[in-house]
């Protein structure tokens, strides 16, 4: 109760009836939906933070598994919930500022969707099966060029960031590889795993215990700095691509109309959960990294992330089309 109260006195919440709302809320528990896989890094998170956020509101919080799409099913779910504050997805970059622009997706990204705050970051591995004979980036870039549409790559889903990521890296290297979309980045890494497909570009949460186990080849990493889980593993920055960077997020978002008050209340909880110690630790164990974000910043990154990659998959899509 003292974490909520402060809370409240932090934000200075009035007694206006949004914030009567608030101040009741919740009253019952809690949703995370989670549009992807169960056991990636978007659905590890999920449960981290829903373990944080239920002691915090002293409500239980229910997270709803609903993958498929890349994201973009269980994000339409939330975008057409009830807006009362009892309904959020645990969203990523991909189905928000990606997908919308490259398929039809039945939700405006910025009409139909109310940010949160942003709660972790990850980068992304290239992995290879074993037996695929390359080495580095270079011999990659090398062997598809000299073998187009041969190699296949696995994703989270058609038109997701672990999708476009690769995209983007063909359109910048003139190579053509044939996608193969999954369910969830867990399923993806493990047909890597097996050998079911050549590499994918996999969030770290996925490609951190393969890559410390060897039972993948891990190439490069998709951050402009090396990753201090290895670093060893070059970026793709300082290899095949100079300026290629792709992050993930992961963030908390809930349907459109869904009261100011209870969006500030929830987002003021989750910029606490970044400075515990215990979830920075338990989040480097994924291989991510704790965020601090307002509903504003959040809305302001989206927006930027839009004016990104929406003009990136135009010329993606016209290249296809030739």
């Amino acid at each position: 109760m003292k974490l909520l109260a402060g809370v409240g006195l932090a934000l200075g919440i009035a007694l206006t009836p949004g914030a009567a709302q608030a101040q009741a809320w919740p009253e019952r528990p809690i949703t995370f939906v989670v549009p992807y896989a169960p056991g990636g890094y978007t659905d590890l998170t999920a449960r981290l933070t829903a373990r944080y956020v239920e002691k915090a509101l002293g409500k239980p919080v229910v997270v709803d598994s609903r993958p498929g799409g890349g994201g973009i099913v269980g994000t339409q779910a939330v975008a057409s919930a009830a807006p009362d504050g009892y309904t959020f997805c645990v969203c990523s970059v991909g189905a928000i500022s990606v997908a919308p622009f490259a398929q039809k997706v039945g939700y405006d990204p910025v009409k139909d969707l109310a940010p949160v705050s942003i709660i972790s970051t990850i980068v992304q591995a290239v992995v290879v099966k074993k037996a695929l004979p390359v080495k580095s980036m270079a011999e990659l870039v090398a062997y598809a060029k000299a073998n187009p549409g041969k190699l296949n790559f696995g994703s989270s889903g058609a038109g997701g960031l672990t999708h476009f990521s690769v995209e983007l890296f063909q359109a910048r290297t003139g190579t053509h590889m044939v996608h193969i979309p999954f369910k969830g980045g867990a399923p993806a890494m493990a047909a890597v795993l097996s050998g079911d497909i050549d590499l994918s570009f996999a969030n770290m949460t996925d490609a951190l215990p393969q890559i410390e186990a060897d039972t993948v080849r891990g190439l490069a990493v998709t951050s402009l700095e090396r990753s201090p889980y290895f670093p060893n593993l070059p970026s793709i920055h300082e290899t095949v691509i100079p300026r290629f960077t792709v992050e993930t997020w992961n963030a908390i978002i809930a349907p459109p109309a869904t009261p100011d008050p209870i969006i500030q209340k929830m987002a003021a909880v989750l910029i606490q959960m970044a400075d515990d110690p215990e979830i920075i630790a338990a989040m480097r164990k994924l291989g991510g990294n704790t965020v601090k974000s307002t509903p504003e910043q959040f809305r302001a990154q989206i927006n930027q992330e839009i004016e990104q990659w929406k003009p990136l998959i135009k010329e993606i899509a016209e290249k296809e089309k030739k």
